[in-house]
């Protein structure tokens, strides 16, 4: 049999979709000295650049390529001329100097995750009888720390020349309430296992993210350290004072304390895995266990997402926070 070969057909041609380069996890630390007292931001940067960048992936030509280790030093000397007042107020910085500083950029965006650290006491306050510090506290050097072993702060600042949006929150903050929380009335079908619980453990991991709603230079700047506190205040306010049926509960109790309380915010993102404590059964062993011995199962878990908006607003922060 002849091998008769069929022509080719023409392939159709490709083009470059989104794309856009920078340097990824700056880490910077940045001290401030106020005489004997020292203060500290820790901060891992990265910069993601987008824009006239055609040329460069069709043919290589890096006329419009600022190097990705400019942006490096470009994170360094910021934190050095306009300092670290905040996460947010270091990230417009950037994203602003980028865009208007480079013709051929036209969106920065500037991602920062914030690592805390707390002032060790050396004073001799907590142990007085009095609780009062002693005469010479003031000349006390203020310069050591030990690192949070608490949430690891985020925020990503976007910028196109025009408008900015800054998404800000927390990761691995975890929380439990040993009562207060009940789940029972839930479907059942033959695969179902799981006893109704009318007391039970509830922890989860928090992961939010909140969207203010300053978008340009003509409005009001929020203060961005306060916002944070007041926020991760009322995100842990709110899950101590829920009585739970349900995590979903708590976390749009968790999202609307926070719309209803912060002005400047307009959107709230969730991600809480359930962390399931499971009572162990004591039984074999002759003993009773009275919610009092629980297994704690790190995988797998249940995993509760949602959005909480102000009336009126339009969801903008990505469904999925794995890399937000």
């Amino acid at each position: 049999m002849t091998d008769v070969s069929r022509p080719a057909s023409p392939a159709r041609p490709a083009f470059l979709g989104q794309n856009q380069y920078g340097k990824a996890e700056n880490r910077v630390v940045r001290i401030t000295r106020d005489g004997a007292t020292h203060h500290i931001k820790d901060l891992n940067v990265s910069v993601a650049l987008s824009g006239d960048m055609d040329d460069v992936h069709y043919s290589g030509s890096n006329a419009n390529v600022l190097p990705t280790d400019t942006t490096k030093n470009t994170v360094y000397a910021f934190a050095k001329e306009h300092g670290i007042e905040s996460a947010e107020q270091f990230g417009i910085a950037l994203a602003r100097h980028f865009v208007t500083s480079q013709e051929p950029i036209h969106t920065a965006r500037i991602r920062i995750e914030e690592y805390g650290w707390e002032r060790i006491d050396t004073s001799d306050t907590a142990n007085s009888p009095s609780g009062e510090a002693s005469s010479d506290d003031a000349d006390t050097p203020r310069h050591s720390f030990v690192r949070k072993g608490q949430e690891t702060r985020v925020t990503q600042i976007t910028y196109d020349g025009a408008s900015w949006e800054v998404i800000s929150g927390l990761k691995d903050l975890v929380v439990m309430n040993s009562t207060d929380s009940e789940f029972w009335g839930y479907v059942k079908d033959k695969y179902t296992t799981l006893p109704e619980a009318h007391d039970r453990i509830l922890a989860t991991e928090v992961s939010a993210r909140w969207r203010f709603n300053w978008t340009d230079d003509t409005q009001q700047l929020p203060d961005w350290e306060t916002s944070y506190e007041e926020v991760r205040g009322h995100l842990l306010r709110a899950f101590a004072e829920t009585y739970s049926l349900s995590l979903q509960q708590t976390l749009y109790q968790m999202g609307a304390r926070v719309i209803d309380h912060r002005d400047e915010i307009d959107e709230v993102r969730f991600s809480l895995p359930n962390k399931h404590h499971f009572l162990v059964d004591l039984a074999p062993f002759g003993l009773k266990n009275d919610n009092e011995v629980y297994f704690a199962a790190d995988r797998p878990y249940g995993l509760i997402e949602a959005t909480v908006l102000r009336d009126g607003c339009e969801p903008r922060i990505p469904v999925d926070l794995t890399n937000l």
